[in-house]
């Protein structure tokens, strides 16, 4: 349960980082309007309208990839139920 919780939370703090900085990037790098567009030339190449594309991208990759992992689990478990059950130790 402990497992899920944290799955959970990091995926939600991806996300978060993601939504977070979509918006900063549409707020401060390409504003609405024609002047926003005009703008948007000049600032998409500033460093930090490039860090904020790098942090889009990396947390679109982590999010997918947690959705990815949390889909295939379901399927691994229908198709084969208790495989993910651990093996009981042996005493040595």
């Amino acid at each position: 349960m402990e497992a899920i919780l944290k799955t959970a939370a990091s995926a939600l703090v991806a996300y978060t980082a993601h939504y977070g900085m979509a918006k900063f990037y549409n707020f401060a790098c390409v504003p609405d309007g024609f002047w926003g567009y005009l703008n948007g030339m000049i600032s998409t190449g500033s460093p930090v309208c490039q860090a904020g594309i790098q942090v889009l991208s990396n947390t679109q990759v982590s999010y997918s990839s947690m959705i990815m992992m949390g889909i295939t689990r379901v399927i691994i478990d229908v198709v084969a139920p208790g495989s993910s059950q651990a093996a009981p130790l042996k005493d040595a």
